[in-house]
């Protein structure tokens, strides 16, 4: 395959992922506001500053209101992050891979940008937003349904899979951090009832509330919903599925291609790290600590998979 057509379809794959990132990371700020009335801007520029865009957005707004931040992350084609100028970048790469989808992700592909253009059209009032957060959400699991259910399982499949899976594991990693290191008030909260509250918020932004409740095995603690989020290998947003299944995708593409890099490498160290980890050892290490280096890790196997596979070629 051309690295401009693998290129395509890996970013065509991490945009949609982010646009539902992103919107899974207002719903955490939104919830998490809900449940304490103090220093809201606070709240709403820790989800600034987990999206990666503090210093754009402070170039704009001097406060952040819900309002400014709300429509900072939704709607603003200055931010290339916004959920409407995600969801262009990715029907455009789309557009330069379409001979390599099945009609009918394409049309879903379409369908989201049509959507999600129209209903961002105008600013979203607070009382919207939750049905908003969930359309953006529902657009995106109908392009993961086309994909699933109609494409060959091939270096296709495969690149638009680890793009896949790179984005969500660094929006799971950054949700964890948004609530870990810079919501929580102070260190004398921890394992209080606000703390089990927010920890809840964290477990429905990542759709994995009721998952958490079937386990039965755990009180709603900080250190069993971190291990749920980091290590359990049976979430699909946990960091050890995300990163097993980016191994997975990339020894496919190195069967089919007879030739290992050293992205390969750099996947299964990343993966081992979590895989032989407990969540105590984790924590001991600091959890903030620890989120850091993965997300730095995890950026830095994107990098090599770009490189190795030509991307730019």
């Amino acid at each position: 395959m051309l690295g401009k057509t693998a290129g395509g379809l890996y970013w065509m794959f991490r945009y949609l992922e982010r646009a539902e990132n992103i919107a899974r990371l207002i719903e955490a700020g939104f919830r998490i506001a809900l449940t304490r009335s103090t220093d809201a801007e606070g709240e709403w520029k820790s989800v600034v500053t987990t999206a990666g865009v503090e210093a754009a957005y402070a170039q704009k707004y001097e406060s952040y209101t819900s309002a400014h931040v709300v429509d900072y992350l939704l709607r603003d084609t200055s931010n290339p992050s916004s959920v409407l100028s995600v969801i262009a970048f990715a029907r455009d790469n789309a557009r330069v891979v379409r001979t390599a989808l099945t009609t009918e992700v394409w049309e879903a592909v379409n369908e989201t940008w049509m959507t999600l253009t129209s209903l961002l059209a105008h600013p979203v009032r607070e009382t919207d937003l939750p049905a908003m957060l969930n359309t953006i959400r529902q657009q995106s699991a109908l392009v993961r349904g086309a994909l699933h259910g109609t494409m060959l399982r091939n270096d296709i499949y495969d690149f638009s899979r680890i793009g896949t899976f790179i984005e969500r594991s660094d929006n799971t990693a950054r949700i964890l951090d948004v609530k870990y290191y810079t919501l929580l008030p102070h260190t004398s909260f921890v394992g209080s009832s606000l703390d089990n509250v927010q920890w809840e918020t964290v477990l429905r932004s990542v759709s994995a509330h009721r998952s958490f409740r079937w386990l039965g095995e755990s009180e709603m603690t900080a250190a069993a919903i971190a291990d749920f989020l980091i290590l359990d290998r049976r979430l699909p947003r946990s960091l050890s599925f995300c990163t097993s299944q980016i191994v997975s995708n990339l020894d496919y593409l190195a069967e089919d291609y007879g030739e290992r890099h050293p992205c390969h490498d750099m996947a299964e160290a990343l993966h081992s790290r979590l895989r032989h980890r407990t969540i105590d050892s984790i924590f001991e290490e600091g959890l903030h600590e620890f989120i850091t280096a993965f997300i730095r890790d995890n950026n830095a196997l994107g990098m090599q998979i770009e490189s190795d596979f030509r991307f730019s070629g």
